[in-house]
């Protein structure tokens, strides 16, 4: 019990000395931030009671008007600094759940991992799904099952990307647990994201559809890995290359575009499916689930036609996580990716936005191919015991296959 209180305290604490450092020295100059976006949907709920998705548009989904309302509600402080705030308790819930889930020395890693990514993390609400779907895995591997349907439910609710989880926590499921645990978990989170979408949906359909075509219909976003392919080409062969404007981002036309979004998008597919499968065949065991969680969320950021800096967040309690020789790969390439974003991100995004300078556009194209190399690390080297483990799954298929013949 005290260790668990003295661990507790030295991470809120740890997590709070990163949340300082953030506001001094480089950390706190040419901040591109959210703040007036959020404060928009806030006060428009509080100040003139104005009905989400109905009465304004909004970009993102439902669960996400918690971390939005909150600092709105609290007028007599600065709406940045009550967000500011909110997002470091939701960091220190991230930390919590990979405490519980593997220990001091992973935590304290994810604790101080904001500090390579930047000034980015603060005004940016990435990290209440992070944290949501940090906590729904801890809650998961304890046997809390219905709780762990529940946030991550919610997660899915605030920001779509955790559910490419869900096919490796119903496979995880059925296999430790039985295939009604596995029905029982995708029920509740099912019935826990709807309880969020609903009474939205019930209220205006039109806007909410609005919504998931704002996700959906994006342009090539220039951070994105084919993206920073194009302007590479540009750079080296004088391809034609412009920047265009619109759905909050800076978004590139020209030469190979759609072309190159009908290929990243059709790798990533198939990156997923083939992370479902391999984990699907596999034993289920928690280091196996670490990684290939882990790597669906890598190579859903890294093949998207959207790559924002601050989808790194969404990376920070899954990579902590995995262990053993892949552990030896990912933890150095995701630092990197880390560092390499600090670089451009905030101090330099306009330079390489307006006239992809360099050696900007480089290190972008370094940091894209660096995520994608650490969904390679997840899936691979496997260790020993999982091959023994896949060797004895098909013998046992096999057996089961001459059983029913005989």
């Amino acid at each position: 019990m005290r260790r668990g209180a003295s661990t507790t305290v030295l991470l809120v604490v740890l997590v709070g000395t990163v949340w300082g450092l953030m506001h001094v020295g480089w950390y706190s100059h040419g901040q591109i931030t959210d703040y007036g976006v959020y404060a928009h949907y806030g006060d428009a709920i509080v100040h003139t009671h104005a009905v989400p998705y109905r009465d304004f548009p909004m970009e993102y989904p439902p669960a996400a008007l918690p971390v939005f309302v909150a600092p709105a509600l609290l007028e007599r402080f600065d709406y940045d600094r009550v967000f500011q705030l909110l997002m470091a308790f939701c960091d220190v819930g991230a930390v919590l759940a990979v405490a519980l889930v593997a220990g001091r020395r992973a935590a304290a890693a994810a604790a101080v991992a904001p500090l390579a990514l930047g000034s980015v993390v603060l005004s940016r609400f990435d990290f209440w799904p992070a944290g949501l779907a940090a906590l729904g895995i801890a809650a998961l591997l304890r046997g809390r099952s219905t709780t762990s349907a529940l946030l991550l439910g919610t997660a899915f609710a605030a920001k779509l990307w955790p559910a490419v989880l869900v096919p490796l926590v119903v496979v995880w499921l059925a296999r430790t647990r039985g295939p009604r645990a596995a029905g029982r978990w995708a029920a509740e989170a099912t019935a826990t994201a709807a309880a969020w979408f609903l009474p939205f949906v019930a209220l205006s359909p039109a806007g909410v559809g609005h919504t998931f075509h704002t996700q959906l219909a994006r342009p090539l976003q220039l951070e994105s890995l084919a993206g920073s392919v194009l302007i590479a080409a540009h750079k080296i062969a004088g391809t034609t290359l412009y920047l265009t404007a619109g759905y909050g981002s800076q978004n590139l036309g020209g030469t190979g575009t759609h072309a190159a979004v009908v290929v990243t998008s059709i790798a990533g597919a198939l990156a997923l499916v083939a992370i479902w499968i391999a984990f699907a065949r596999g034993p289920a065991t928690e280091e196996r689930f670490f990684a290939c969680a882990a790597a669906a969320v890598a190579a859903f950021v890294a093949f998207g036609k959207v790559f924002s800096p601050q989808f790194l967040i969404w990376l920070i309690p899954l990579v902590v996580l995995v262990r053993g020789r892949r552990a030896h790969l990912a933890l150095p390439l995701f630092a990197l990716a880390l560092v390499l974003t600090q670089l451009w991100f905030p101090r330099h995004y306009w330079d390489l936005a307006l006239r992809f300078a360099s050696p900007y556009s480089w290190l972008l194209l370094v940091r894209d191919l660096a995520v994608v190399a650490l969904v390679a690390a997840f899936v691979w080297p496997r260790s020993q015991h999982e091959l023994l483990g896949e060797h004895r799954s098909r013998l046992e298929a096999l057996q089961r296959v001459r059983a029913e013949i005989q």
